[in-house]
């Protein structure tokens, strides 16, 4: 092979490539867990665990996308400065990979961002930079990057377009291999949450290229811009308002969000999230943050649906990161009585709904 018509440059670019596809050989697959439910329900769950990727999260793999989709594209080179805005997850997942390329790393993050997230972060090597309001990030994480001729990773424009949604190990190929041995190895129902919108773009292009009858559910939290601008049909929908559940919820409608594949949204209560957050450890046995509360409370009001109408099947969903990183935020009761988040009225709703399989309003 003749490497002699290769800028320095490209042999650069390569080697960074050759460097991420190698940490991935390196890594198995997320588990796909069984959770148990009564059997007389006929429905059967399943949670893909993301926490088990080594940056801790289900955005290890939006951040290994994107740093390879910048490679692609010429934008990262040896010594660029990557700049992102992010709550936490995808910085932390993106400063890992910076490490592995040892390339500086700029993360830009409401003050409210929990301080285990930071301290992750600042583990890989990343700096954090603070703002005081989430409306703030994208205008300062872009100036950031040209101050400091980096460049700007901007998940939340590029995570639709960064991942292959045909396959080529993706989030949802990779559920349909681990349930070909199941029961019932069509879900009826995928259910995730949306942050940048690239998972769910990602799942719901991926049932639609291979022609799966599942249907995808997107869960939001309150104040987000999602469900609402996905409801109304405003692109442009903005709530100006912060999230209170990390990792998902947008005050503005994302360009990585793709309403047009998602086929049922469920608006769900920021204390319902931590209800069924800690719910899931009594269940099954995980340990799970915030957002896995939130996909949880959806998916109980859908598998309370299918068993209204008789309906057998499954259901899949995600453990989006573990409990670690919340001890002192939404696992710390204290904390939790000051921003005004009272889980206990909604575990009494789960706790019914798992004694009668009934959800309330239900008819």
């Amino acid at each position: 092979m003749d490497f002699t018509s290769c800028t320095p440059a490209r042999r650069w670019a390569d080697e960074a490539i050759r460097r991420i596809e190698a940490e991935n050989n390196r890594s198995a697959d997320t588990h796909l867990y069984a959770v148990p439910l009564p059997e007389e329900w006929g429905v059967q769950l399943y949670l893909k665990d993301e926490s088990t990727h080594r940056s801790g999260s289900l955005k290890h793999r939006l951040a290994r996308s994107l740093f390879l989709f910048g490679l692609v594209n010429g934008w990262i080179a040896e010594g660029t400065t990557i700049v992102e805005a992010s709550s936490g997850s995808t910085a932390v997942s993106e400063a890992y990979f910076a490490r592995l390329l040892g390339l500086p790393f700029i993360a830009v993050m409401p003050r409210s961002t929990s301080a285990e997230k930071i301290a992750l972060i600042e583990q890989y090597g990343g700096r954090c930079h603070f703002v005081d309001s989430s409306a703030e990030v994208y205008a300062v994480a872009a100036d950031l990057a040209a101050r400091n001729h980096g460049h700007y990773m901007d998940q939340f424009t590029y995570a639709e377009r960064a991942t292959d949604w045909r396959g080529n190990n993706n989030i949802a190929e990779s559920i349909f291999e681990q349930l070909a041995l199941e029961e019932y190895p069509i879900p009826r129902w995928i259910v995730v949450g949306a942050g940048t919108g690239g998972t769910s773009a990602t799942i719901g292009r991926y049932l639609r290229y291979h022609s799966h009858p599942t249907q995808l559910a997107v869960v939001d939290p309150e104040n987000s811009a999602f469900y609402p601008g996905w409801r109304d049909g405003l692109s442009d929908f903005e709530t100006g308002q912060a999230s209170r559940i990390e990792g998902i919820g947008r005050p503005r409608m994302e360009p990585s969000f793709v309403p047009s594949v998602i086929d049922e949204m469920i608006q769900v209560p920021d204390s319902a999230s931590v209800a069924a957050m800690r719910q899931v450890q009594d269940l099954a046995g995980l340990q799970a943050g915030p957002s896995t509360g939130t996909n949880l409370w959806g998916v109980w009001q859908l598998i309370a649906a299918m068993i209204a109408d008789g309906e057998r099947g499954s259901v899949v969903s995600l453990l989006c990161d573990g409990a670690e990183r919340y001890q002192a935020s939404y696992y710390n009761d204290s904390w939790l009585s000051e921003k005004g988040l009272d889980p206990a009225p909604y575990r009494a709703v789960i706790e019914d709904f798992f004694r009668t399989g009934r959800w309330p309003g239900a008819e």
